[in-house]
């Protein structure tokens, strides 16, 4: 999203999402996403055609930090409680509380009607995350239940950090924060981070694999 952005306007995306994502024609269209990413890609699955597959990997089920347009429809954003950053010892912060929870009287107006979509879901949570509470996670897949349906798979990784990426990629466990302006820890334990980025890009192709598959061409997503 760029820097200052006031509002998001979603509408303004439909017309040029396929030619974001790069995925070969097929029966829709795959979406990953991970952190601040994560609220957007479950409101494109909620309110635009042709989501077949939405991956959210450490990311919330509300609206967050700027007000949500599409068409007549606004949601509101939940914003964070900047009194319950956390200083560490060290100087750095933990910003992990700093979210309300959004199933909450008052909140609620910020949640993602995802129960509207027809994508698949594949939510991943890490459990040492200090960007992003790992009850979001449990609250979607409750929300879908609530509502009849069964179309979502949730992962859990222990003393996994914040920005689990593709293989081999280095856990992150702080870096500075530019709206911050100070260090702020993600978390996660070097060897449990590793293997979980390792074990989720697995799921992630597999996941990619099976509900974007063509079954008219026999055309698989390149992943």
């Amino acid at each position: 999203m760029t820097e200052g952005a006031r509002r998001i306007l979603l509408g303004l995306k439909e017309g040029r999402i396929q030619g974001v994502l790069f995925l070969p024609p097929g029966p829709g269209i795959g979406i990953l996403s991970i952190s601040k990413s994560g609220d957007l890609a479950l409101s494109m699955a909620s309110f635009l055609s042709g989501i077949s597959a939405t991956a959210w990997i450490n990311g919330s089920n509300a609206n967050i930090m700027t007000p949500l347009h599409y068409k007549d429809i606004i949601i509101p954003p939940l914003m964070p409680i900047l009194e319950n950053i956390t200083l560490l010892p060290s100087g750095h912060v933990d910003v992990r509380d700093t979210i309300p929870d959004p199933d909450t009287e008052g909140n609620r107006g910020s949640l993602i009607p995802i129960e509207h979509s027809s994508s698949r879901f594949l939510f991943a949570v890490s459990e040492d995350d200090r960007n992003w509470n790992s009850l979001f996670a449990q609250q979607a897949a409750a929300r879908l239940r609530h509502h009849g349906k069964e179309n979502f798979e949730v992962v859990t990784y222990p003393r996994a950090g914040h920005f689990l990426e593709v293989p081999y990629m280095p856990n992150c466990p702080s870096r500075f924060h530019a709206a911050l302006g100070k260090v702020m820890v993600f978390g996660g334990e070097v060897k449990a981070h590793l293997e979980a980025q390792r074990d989720l890009w697995r799921r992630v192709q597999e996941f990619f694999r099976k509900h974007l598959k063509d079954s008219n061409t026999g055309q698989k997503a390149r992943l």
